[in-house]
């Protein structure tokens, strides 16, 4: 994560991220800045959903359901596993997490287990009654994901009329629970032009943090990818939004950050570098503290519906396949240090070639996202093509 505000803001955060030592129970907005190594694991509980997203990375939707979706008991074990391992955050995501029947058995033991928790959802069944008991099984967190200003662009990308309306009316029902939430988009050249509103709408009901990915070629996020994913100069004009917005808000209020592509630090860094020297310095301190680059494999981690383990959640390919829980507890596959590919993974920035390996940002960076460059040419090492500075040298192709 591309954390704008705290970058932005960095004279309090860095003391207050100084202040946390490794072993203690790290505030989910500092584990980015912590000493833990341990991963957040975002876990697709099912690949059932009642929407059909056009860039889902998983091609979740109605009637998709896993024959060899991982059962309660199966669960529930992986729970323990993971709160043997202590690790500092568990997302609950999809599909839509919350049509799994047991989901509310599933939260309750990781509460029980002591576990912190968070929900990936898409809102349309986050009525006020799910809202409640999401807090008081200790969810800390709901990222709702919404993907226009209008229902005509959110729901055409959701392909399902009345979504907008109830993923607006999710974020309401969190804030009346006191369940902190926020807005998840994915920026395309469909919906860029509602970004802007989009951020005020969200401030109108309270989110507490307005997170944009970028497309990632997974899923059917890969169908029609070239055509919908944003060129450079539209990517630089929603990050100088970003930024400004970042700067404006009120950090206490809202907190601005993008996913998926570290080199939108090198964006920051730049504009810093020539408007705000000791901002600057701070972000390097931060960047330094946090390490760089794409957190697959060492700070993060996925578990499929049917208990496949990967790098991350959009690494969801037969290449890159770690184990199965079914086969071994999931602390056995992340501790493993015969598993090349995690090795591989974190060692990443020995392996970067192309643009990202040659780039005087590397060390800032640490090479963007790695499954990008593999959807772009094959090789998982290769330079990520959403790279400003990439771009930039190769005139912004389209």
């Amino acid at each position: 994560m591309n954390r704008i505000t705290r970058y932005i803001h960095a004279k309090g955060t860095v003391s207050e991220v100084l202040r946390h030592r490794a072993g203690e129970r790290t505030p989910s907005g500092m584990l980015a800045f912590s000493d833990i190594r341990r991963p957040v694991v975002f876990w697709n509980v099912t690949n059932r959903c009642n929407l059909l997203c056009s860039h889902c990375y998983i091609r979740a939707g109605p009637g998709r359901e896993r024959e060899d979706e991982l059962t309660t008991e199966e669960g529930l074990r992986l729970i323990d596993d993971l709160a043997e391992m202590r690790i500092p955050l568990l997302l609950f995501s999809g599909g839509e997490p919350l049509i799994r029947g047991d989901f509310w058995d599933l939260a309750e033991h990781a509460k029980e287990h002591g576990l912190a928790t968070a929900l990936s959802t898409n809102g349309t069944l986050l009525t006020p009654a799910a809202a409640r008991r999401l807090h008081d099984v200790g969810v800390e967190y709901a990222g709702i994901s919404l993907d226009g200003a209008t229902a005509r662009t959110h729901d055409g990308m959701r392909n399902v009329p009345g979504s907008f309306d109830k993923a607006v009316s999710a974020l309401e029902n969190c804030k009346a629970a006191g369940l902190k939430c926020g807005v998840r988009v994915t920026a395309t050249r469909e919906n860029r032009t509602e970004i802007p509103a989009l951020i005020d709408l969200s401030l109108d009901v309270g989110a507490e943090r307005f997170c944009v990915y970028w497309l990632v070629p997974s899923g059917r996020g890969g169908e029609g990818y070239g055509s919908l994913q944003l060129r450079s100069r539209e990517i630089a004009g929603l990050l100088d939004l970003l930024i400004e917005r970042a700067h404006d808000v009120d950090p206490e209020v809202m907190e601005f950050l993008t996913v998926d592509a570290p080199q939108d630090a090198v964006y920051l860094l730049r504009r810093l570098q020539e408007e705000d020297p000791p901002r600057y310095e701070n972000m390097c301190t931060l960047l330094a503290r946090s390490g760089v680059g794409c957190s697959a494999g060492d700070r993060i981690a996925n578990i499929d519906p049917s208990g496949t383990v990967y790098p991350c959640q959009f690494a969801q390919m037969d290449e890159l396949k770690l184990g199965s829980i079914r086969e071994k507890p999931f602390s056995a596959i992340w501790n493993d240090p015969e598993n090349r590919i995690l090795a591989d993974f974190r060692r990443k920035k020995d392996l970067i070639g192309g643009s990202c390996g040659r780039c005087s940002y590397r060390d800032r960076c640490g090479g963007g996202c790695r499954i990008r460059a593999f959807a772009d040419t094959g090789d998982l090492w290769a330079e990520d093509p959403l790279c400003p500075i990439f771009r930039e040298e190769t005139r912004d192709r389209p």
